[in-house]
């Protein structure tokens, strides 16, 4: 929905929270649960949804008469789509995800149709006037390249330059502004601000901008400005606040840079500060352990002054870590409504910060809430899942207007 005075921001929710598998229960559950939230949040204006869809999800709803359904069901609610999530390829809820979520990668075909499948969906969604966004992976797991080797670079940088060359394109022939957001995440191919800097120059613009030169018949500096404008970042609040990213830096980083932000993915991390005492760590390290399900991977950066240690999921961190006296920053995408969890806290305060500043230098439309682990929550956090997205936007609009 527009945030008003002005109407330039768009606030939405990833329907990632909803588990579905295959386009019919998909729709059922936006069925559900988008017009309620409208009359609840937007009950005069249009009222935005973040669109997830997995790859079997997409070829279904581009079967038949199945999107021209969807458009007139969105039309009839007063809905609307600006965004996809295209990050996940598979299932996301139900069934043991892990780094399995980031597969196919960027160096894979099947990655990039799965994209060009969004890509087609979008199109014909996206509303007249409006900047549309597809969020992908961070490229690759960083466990899976070989060696950091140049031939995965290439083919990576090849393939989604082949998705910026049909973004320019669709520009061109209809007009509609779509752009491919890349979202930096712990442990991945881009994890960083900084790694995401590295990438564009090292990469994308040079290697990129020569194969969108040769696609398009355009000169080099033209084509590497195609790819600024539709390829671009997904800032993710919980990865940066992972990261111990400062939210102005790191945003200011990437406007010096030229690199454009496509969309700022709004929820918290858990942030833990142990004792000095070891057996008082040691009783609070006990708390997080019904955070270290067996569905997603949940990535630790602990800190002590400058030092890090990095743990690929919370099961290692609390079997081979040394906390005390130690902050701990846990990639669990915790709600935003609250900042404190039975003694354990969150990075609310970092998500304030991002807000503001996106508020304040206008750096990109989009905002999308991306609380999605309701359903792997302890117990004493969930409560009615629509109620708790509704505490999601008022907080969120709180903050922004604060």
């Amino acid at each position: 929905m527009e945030i008003e005075p002005d109407g330039f921001f768009h606030l939405t929710y990833c329907t990632n929270i909803h588990p579905a598998d295959g386009w019919p229960a998909v729709l059922a559950s936006l069925r559900r649960f988008g017009p309620a939230l409208k009359r609840k949040l937007s009950p005069a204006r249009p009222f935005g949804l973040g669109l997830r869809l997995s790859a079997r999800d997409a070829r279904e709803l581009l079967d038949g008469d199945c999107l021209e359904d969807f458009q007139s069901f969105l039309q009839a609610e007063g809905l609307y789509i600006a965004i996809i999530n295209g990050f996940p390829y598979g299932p996301f809820h139900g069934t043991p995800v892990k780094a399995d979520v980031y597969a196919p990668d960027w160096r894979h075909d099947a990655r990039v149709q799965y994209t060009l499948n969004l890509i087609e969906i979008l199109s014909q969604l996206l509303p007249d006037g409006l900047d549309g966004g597809i969020s992908t992976a961070p490229l690759s797991y960083k466990a899976w390249m070989r060696g950091d080797s140049d031939a995965d670079w290439m083919a990576i940088t090849h393939n989604v330059a082949r998705i910026a060359e049909r973004l320019v394109r669709l520009r061109e022939a209809e007009g509609t502004f779509i752009h491919l957001d890349i979202e930096p995440e712990p442990d991945c191919l881009i994890e960083t601000t900084d790694e995401a800097i590295e990438f564009f120059e090292r990469w994308l613009l040079p290697e990129g901008g020569r194969y969108l030169a040769e696609a398009l018949g355009m000169s080099v500096d033209l084509a590497q400005q195609a790819v600024r404008n539709h390829i671009r970042v997904c800032f993710d609040c919980c990865h940066s606040a992972v990261e111990y990213e400062e939210p102005a830096a790191a945003l200011g980083r990437l406007a010096a840079a030229g690199i454009h932000v496509g969309r700022i993915q709004l929820s918290s991390a858990l942030r833990v500060a142990f004792p000095p005492d070891a057996a008082d760590a040691s009783r609070l390290a006990e708390r997080l352990q019904p955070f270290a399900n067996s569905t997603y991977l949940h990535q630790v950066i602990a800190r002590v002054g400058e030092r890090r240690e990095q743990f690929p999921d919370l099961p290692d961190a609390l079997r081979d870590a040394q906390p005390a006296g130690r902050e701990w920053r846990i990639h669990f995408h915790v709600p935003l409504f609250t900042s404190e969890y039975d003694g354990l806290h969150s990075t609310q305060d970092h998500v304030v910060d991002v807000l503001h500043a996106a508020r304040d230098g206008r750096i990109t439309r989009h905002l999308e809430i991306e609380t999605y682990t309701w359903d792997v929550l302890p117990p004493a956090l969930k409560g009615d899942l629509l109620e708790s997205i509704g505490r999601e936007y008022d907080w969120v609009l709180s903050a922004f207007r604060r």
